[in-house]
């Protein structure tokens, strides 16, 4: 279980996270909803340890990771713009990260045939990368970041660089994949209706702190903060009326 407790980081004067605190169980997919500006890649970079901070607490299974570094923490990282490698075929994008952990070549090669067909990309290791689509990019970075069997997926707005109808049909896809590799998530993003697909529960943050959690129909159901009230039903409509 990931526990993030009372994290603090701050740019000058401006306070990114302030006290900002949560708990991720195990297998279990939880997004982060919030306004722009709110701190919610400021807080995937803290837990990654990206990101210094500068009071609390980030623990998984109760290690303490506040002064590990990202690569000591066995977490697995995607962002937006997939950041694949152009000189390098699909397979050899996929079995970067079992490279960095010195994995035996057959069983490099076994791994990276079996999230390649999980992603639903079978056979497509000697493809080159400037010959993909927005989409199938998207799915060779997940495959990428499942290869090294990560203990946390971390997904900072995955699809916020795809037309609508493309996120539409990815945001059903990514779930079913994290659900079949039984890893635990954390998936960042500004859109009401791709948290609600994709996540077992959703936290909604606001100026640095996480104010809100649960499924949105709880949420909208329970809480008594008219600004969450009136973000989780004015982000809905948005996200509807986009379709």
């Amino acid at each position: 279980m990931l526990v993030v407790d009372d994290v603090r980081v701050t740019f000058g004067d401006t306070a990114a996270l302030d006290g900002a605190s949560l708990e991720v169980g195990t297998d279990e997919i939880v997004a982060i909803l919030g306004p722009s500006g709110c701190g919610k890649s400021t807080l995937l970079r803290a837990i990654a340890g990206l990101q210094p901070i500068d009071s609390g607490r980030v623990s998984f299974d109760g290690e303490d990771l506040s002064t590990l570094p990202p690569h000591r923490r066995g977490f697995g990282l995607m962002f937006q713009d997939y950041a694949l490698f152009p000189h390098r075929s699909v397979g050899r994008n996929v079995r970067f990260g079992l490279e960095m952990q010195d994995t035996p070549a057959a069983t490099a090669d076994a791994r990276v045939a079996e999230v390649l067909e999980m992603v639903g990309l079978t056979g497509w290791q000697p493809r080159p990368i400037d010959g993909l689509s927005g989409g199938e990019a998207q799915r060779v970075a997940l495959a990428r970041t499942l290869a090294p069997r990560p203990r946390l997926v971390l997904l900072d707005e995955p699809l916020g660089s795809l037309d609508r109808l493309l996120r539409d049909r990815l945001v059903s896809e990514i779930r079913q994949i994290l659900t079949r590799a039984s890893t635990p998530a954390i998936y960042v993003t500004h859109d009401h209706d791709e948290a609600e697909r994709v996540s077992d529960r959703t936290l909604i943050m606001r100026a640095g702190r996480i104010v809100a959690t649960g499924t949105l129909s709880e949420i909208r159901a329970a809480s008594t903060d008219p600004w969450v009230q009136d973000f989780v039903e004015i982000q809905g409509s948005d996200s509807k009326g986009s379709r």
